[in-house]
């Protein structure tokens, strides 16, 4: 259907953390402080991450389930990085 199906797959745990990010800044710029319309999808967010990521492995065919693994555990540091900056991000606006 796709000419590289392979290629979409790997894409949807950085479009989840761009989505991270942007969900951030629009709540922020919408609601100020931490509207739980905006706070609580942000929390369901990195976990979606992570289960995108045992999905990749899951599909993955021999030696590619290692490479995988490497990118799973490589991005899902990096994901929760900026999962918890936009987190405060949001929660943070009221205080100032």
């Amino acid at each position: 259907m796709f000419p590289y199906p392979e290629a979409y797959r790997n894409a949807i745990p950085p479009l989840l953390t761009a989505l991270i990010v942007a969900w951030a800044i629009i709540g922020r710029a919408l609601t100020g402080s931490g509207n739980p319309v905006f706070y609580y999808p942000l929390l369901m967010m990195y976990p979606a991450i992570l289960i995108s990521h045992i999905w990749l492995i899951w599909h993955a065919d021999g030696f590619k389930r290692l490479d995988q693994a490497f990118y799973g555990l490589v991005h899902g540091i990096l994901a929760f990085v900026v999962w918890t900056f936009a987190i405060m991000h949001l929660r943070d606006a009221g205080l100032q």
